[in-house]
C-alpha cells in the first residue's frame, strides 16, 4: 500500500510541476494590441470550455445522485451483514467525483496552455513543443495519480467496515461505474459539441466562403476551438479514467475469488500496483520529450515506445516482488509467470494497435495517400476509399486483441484477461499526455491564425498540430483496445458475480441476447451521428445568418458573434446526448431485470463483438479522411483550393463525427454496459427474469 501511495503522490506532484512550467510563461505579444488579442481569444476559449463543462456536470451530478439512490435501493438487503447498496453507492459517487475533478483539472490547464504555446512558437519549435507537452502532462499525470490514490483510499476505508474480501471487491466495482458514467456524458456530449462546431465551421467557412481554417471571420471558430478541449481533453480523459478504474475493479473482483490472494494483500492489490508503478516509469520517459532532427511526431512516438520498454522491466520486478509464485482460481492453477505474461501481452498488443492505427491514418503511408488520390475524382470516391480504409484497418487490431485474450486466458483464466487490460493502460500517464497535447497544439494554431501572427509562427504550430493529429489517432486506437479488454474483464467479473460457470450459445435466450447486443453499436452510432448532424445544422444556419446580416464580417471590418455559436453547440450537445446515454444505461438494466443474467450475458458479448469493429473502423476512417485532406494541403495533388482539396474537405467533414464522436463513444458503450451488469448482478440474480417468471417459462 505504501508503494501505491508513493507513486500516486509522485504523480500529483509531477502534474503540479508541469502546471507551474506552463503558467510561468507570460501571455505577452510584441505590442499591447497583440497581447490584448492573445488574452481575448484564449479567454473566450477558456470561458466557453469551462461554461460547457460546468453546465454538463450540473446535469450529470443530478443524474449521478439519483442513480446512487437506485444503487442503494436495488442492492441493499435488510438483515444482511453488509449493506452492499450503501457501500456501492458511496463508491459510485467517489468514482464520479474523481472523474469530474480530473476533467476540470485537465481542461483548466489545457485552455491556459494553448495561448502560451502560441507565445512560445514565436521563439522556436522546441519552446512551443515543451509548453504543449507540459500542458498535456498535467492531465496525464494528474489523472493517473488521482485514479491510483482514489482506488487505494476507497479500499482502505471500506476495509475497516467490510471484513469479507470478496464482498469488499464487489462494492468497489461501484467506483468503476461512477467513473464510466461520467465518461459516457463526457465522451458523447463532448463529441457532439466539438463536431457540431467543426462541421458548421468547415461547411460554411471553408467550402461555401472559401476562407481558411481558424479564420477569425468565421463565427464558429471559437466554438470549434472550445470543442477540441471538451472532446479530446475532458472526454478522452474520462474515457481512460473509466478504463483504468473498471479494469482494476474487474481484476480485484476476480482475484478475490482466490483464497491465496485474499491472504496476501500485496498480491491481492497487484492490479493497482501495476498502474502505480507505471507512474515513475512515465515520469522518467517524459524527461526525454524533446524535438530532435526527426521531428515532432517522432518525438511523441518515441515516448510511447520508450515507456513500453521501460514498463516491461518494471512489471517484471513488480510481479516478482508482489505476486505469489502460484495460486488457484477455481479449478485453475495460476503461476507467477502466467500473470507476468498476461500483463505483458496487454502492454505490447496496445503498442501494436497504436502502430497499426498510425499506418492507416498517417499520410506518410499508402492507405491515406490512396484516399487523397481518390479525391481527384471527387468527394464520392474520397468517401468510398475512406470507408474501405476503416473496414480494412480492423483486421490486425482485432487479431492482436484475440491473441491477447487467448494467451492471457490460457495462462491465468479470466484473471489473465483483466490483467491484460491493466497492462494495456499501465502507461496511461504518457498516453493521455500525448493525447491532451493534440488539442492544445490545435488551439495554438487557431490562436496564431486569429491573431494574424507571421507565417513562420503558423508553420511551427502546424508542425505541432500535424503530429498531434497522428498521435490522437494512435491514442484512439489505444483507447479502443483497452476498452475491449476492459469490457471482457468486466464480462468475466459479471459471470463470476452471477455464478454462471458456462454459457450455452445454442440456448435460445443466449442466442437472442447475442443478436440484440449485436445491433446496439449500430443503433448507438446512428444516434450519435444524427445528433452531430442536427447540432451542425443549427450551427450552419447561425453562421450563414451572421454572414448575411453583416457583410462586414467577411470583409474583416466587423466582429462575429462567437458567443452565439458557442451557445448553440452547448445546447445542442446537452440535448442530443440524452438518447444515446439512455440506450447504454437502460439496456442492461431492462434486459437483466426482465430476461435474466444469461440473456444479459448474450447482450454483452454481442455488443462487444460488433462494437470493437465499429469503433476501430469509424475512428480510422475519420482519421484517414482528415489526414488525406492535410496531405493535399501540404501542396500535393493541387494543394489548397484545388478540386481535389474541396473533395477532401467534404470527406474530412463526413469523417469528423466518425473519429471524434461515434467511434470513441463506442468505448463507453462496451465498458459501461458491462460495469453496470457487474454492479447490479446480485439484483439480477435475485429478482431478474421477470418476463419468464410471469409466463412460467
Amino acid at each position: 500500500m505504501l508503494t501505491i501511495y508513493i507513486c500516486g503522490g509522485l504523480s500529483i506532484v509531477t502534474a503540479f510541476i508541469y502546471s507551474r512550467i506552463v503558467l510561468a510563461v507570460p501571455v505577452e505579444g510584441n505590442n499591447a494590441a497583440e497581447t490584448s488579442k492573445f488574452k481575448e481569444i484564449s479567454g473566450a476559449i477558456s470561458e466557453g470550455a469551462m461554461a460547457f463543462l460546468s453546465r454538463q456536470y450540473f446535469y450529470v451530478s443530478i443524474f449521478v445522485l439519483v442513480f446512487a439512490l437506485v444503487i442503494f435501493l436495488a442492492l441493499g438487503h435488510e438483515g444482511a451483514e453488509v449493506n452492499e447498496g450503501a457501500f456501492s453507492a458511496i463508491a459510485f459517487l467517489a468514482g464520479a467525483a474523481t472523474s469530474c475533478l480530473c476533467a476540470f483539472m485537465g481542461m483548466k490547464i489545457a485552455t491556459k496552455g494553448n495561448v502560451r504555446t502560441t507565445v512560445m512558437a514565436r521563439k522556436s519549435l522546441n519552446d512551443a513543443f515543451k509548453i504543449a507537452f507540459s500542458s498535456g502532462a498535467v492531465m496525464g499525470f494528474g489523472l493517473a495519480g488521482a485514479a491510483v490514490l482514489a482506488m487505494a483510499t476507497i479500499y482502505l476505508i471500506f476495509k475497516e467496515y467490510i471484513t469479507d474480501v470478496p464482498v469488499l471487491m464487489d462494492v468497489l466495482a461501484g467506483f468503476g461505474l461512477g467513473g464510466s458514467t461520467v465518461a459516457l456524458f463526457g465522451r458523447v456530449g463532448g463529441g457532439i459539441y466539438t463536431k457540431a462546431a467543426d462541421v458548421g465551421a468547415d461547411l460554411v467557412g471553408k467550402v461555401e466562403k472559401n476562407i481558411p481554417e481558424d479564420d477569425p471571420r468565421n463565427p464558429a471558430v471559437i466554438a470549434d476551438n472550445v470543442g477540441d478541449n471538451v472532446g479530446d481533453v475532458a472526454g478522452m480523459g474520462a474515457d481512460l479514467f473509466g478504463s483504468c478504474a473498471e479494469g482494476t475493479c474487474a481484476a480485484l473482483l476476480i482475484g478475490a475469488s482466490s483464497v491465496q490472494l485474499v491472504q496476501n494483500e500485496g498480491a491481492l492489490l497487484y492490479p493497482i500496483l501495476v498502474t502505480a508503478v507505471g507512474i515513475p516509469v512515465c515520469i522518467f520517459t517524459a524527461l526525454f520529450a524533446r524535438v530532435g532532427a526527426s521531428g515532432v511526431e517522432a518525438a511523441l512516438k518515441k515516448q510511447l515506445l520508450l515507456s513500453t520498454i521501460l514498463m516491461t522491466v518494471a512489471i517484471y520486478f513488480t510481479t516478482r516482488h508482489f505476486m505469489l509464485p502460484e495460486f488457484t482460481l477455481g479449478d485453475k492453477l495460476v503461476t507467477q509467470n502466467g500473470v507476468l505474461a498476461s500483463v505483458l501481452c496487454g502492454l505490447w498488443s496496445g503498442l501494436l494497435i497504436g502502430y497499426i492505427t498510425e499506418y492507416y491514418t498517417s499520410h506518410a503511408y499508402k492507405p491515406v495517400r490512396e484516399v487523397a488520390d481518390a479525391s481527384q475524382m471527387g468527394a464520392a470516391t474520397n468517401i468510398i476509399y475512406g470507408l474501405s480504409l476503416g473496414y480494412k484497418s480492423t483486421v490486425v487490431p482485432v487479431i492482436a486483441i484475440a491473441a491477447t485474450v487467448y494467451v492471457s486466458f490460457s495462462l491465468a483464466g479470466m484473471y489473465g484477461i483483466a490483467l491484460a487490460a491493466i497492462g494495456m493502460i499501465s502507461t496511461i500517464a504518457i498516453g493521455l499526455t500525448i493525447d491532451a497535447y493534440g488539442p492544445v497544439s490545435d488551439n495554438a494554431g487557431g490562436i496564431a491564425e486569429m491573431s494574424h501572427l507571421g507565417p513562420e509562427v503558423r508553420a511551427r504550430t502546424d508542425m505541432l498540430d500535424a503530429a498531434g493529429n497522428t498521435t490522437a489517432a494512435i491514442g484512439k486506437g489505444f483507447a479502443i483496445g483497452s476498452a475491449v479488454l476492459t469490457a471482457l474483464a468486466l464480462f468475466a467479473a459479471f459471470l463470476t458475480r452471477s455464478h454462471i460457470e458456462s454459457l450455452n450459445l445454442l440456448s435460445p435466450v443466449v442466442m437472442a441476447g447475442l443478436l440484440i447486443g449485436g445491433i446496439l453499436p449500430f443503433l448507438f452510432t446512428a444516434q450519435t451521428m444524427k445528433a452531430v448532424g442536427k447540432a451542425a445544422i443549427s450551427m450552419i444556419e447561425e453562421v450563414r445568418r451572421q454572414f448575411k446580416a453583416d457583410p462586414g464580417i467577411l470583409a474583416g471590418t466587423s466582429r462575429p458573434d462567437y458567443a452565439g455559436c458557442v451557445s448553440i453547440s452547448t445546447k445542442g450537445a446537452l440535448k442530443e446526448m440524452i438518447a444515446p446515454a439512455a440506450l447504454v444505461i437502460l439496456t442492461p438494466l431492462v434486459v437483466g431485470t426482465f430476461f435474466g443474467v444469461e440473456a444479459l450475458a448474450g447482450v454483452l458479448m454481442g455488443s462487444l463483438v460488433t462494437g470493437v469493429v465499429m469503433a476501430i473502423s469509424a475512428s480510422n476512417s475519420g482519421g484517414g479522411w482528415d489526414n488525406a485532406k492535410k496531405y493535399i494541403e501540404s501542396g500535393k495533388l493541387g494543394g489548397k483550393g484545388s478540386d481535389s482539396h474541396k473533395a477532401a474537405v467534404v470527406g474530412d467533414t463526413v469523417g469528423d463525427p466518425f473519429k471524434d464522436t461515434s467511434g470513441p463513444s463506442l468505448n463507453i458503450l462496451m465498458k459501461l454496459m458491462a460495469i453496470l451488469s457487474v454492479v447490479f448482478a446480485p439484483f439480477f440474480v435475485a429478482q431478474g427474469g421477470i418476463f419468464f417468471k410471469f409466463f412460467g417459462l
